[in-house]
């Protein structure tokens, strides 16, 4: 399947959803894992470039979310590549994009714990 990267120079990313479990199976509860059984997490993101917003989904590997993902956190992702994907079921064609990062990090810096006296 063709791989086309995304350049995110110049997009401003944020949190729209935190991280979740990728389902393989929805109805028996199956998790995604990838092929070195590592579970895949599906991130909802804030797209902003040339004054245009769009909230994609961004599967990642659960290892490679580094930092506090929560709702409106500034992110970087590493390696953001979009893939087109058909498909048929029960004669009803499908079609979209489906976007992957080889990781997503936290713009945020931790904040720093006061010391005991």
């Amino acid at each position: 399947m063709r791989q086309i990267p995304v350049d995110t120079n110049g997009a401003t990313l944020m949190v729209a959803q935190p991280p979740q479990p990728k389902m393989k199976d929805k109805r028996n509860g199956v998790i995604a894992t990838n092929l070195e059984g590592q579970t895949l997490m599906l991130i909802d993101v804030l797209f902003v470039m040339n004054g245009n917003a769009e909230v994609i989904t961004v599967t990642v590997a659960e290892p490679d979310i580094s930092g506090e993902l929560a709702m409106g956190t500034p992110l970087a992702l590493t390696g953001l590549v979009a893939a087109p994907w058909e498909n048929e079921f029960n004669g009803q064609k499908r079609h979209g994009i489906s976007f992957r990062a080889v990781a997503a990090t936290s713009l945020v810096q931790a904040t720093a714990k006061p010391k005991a006296a």
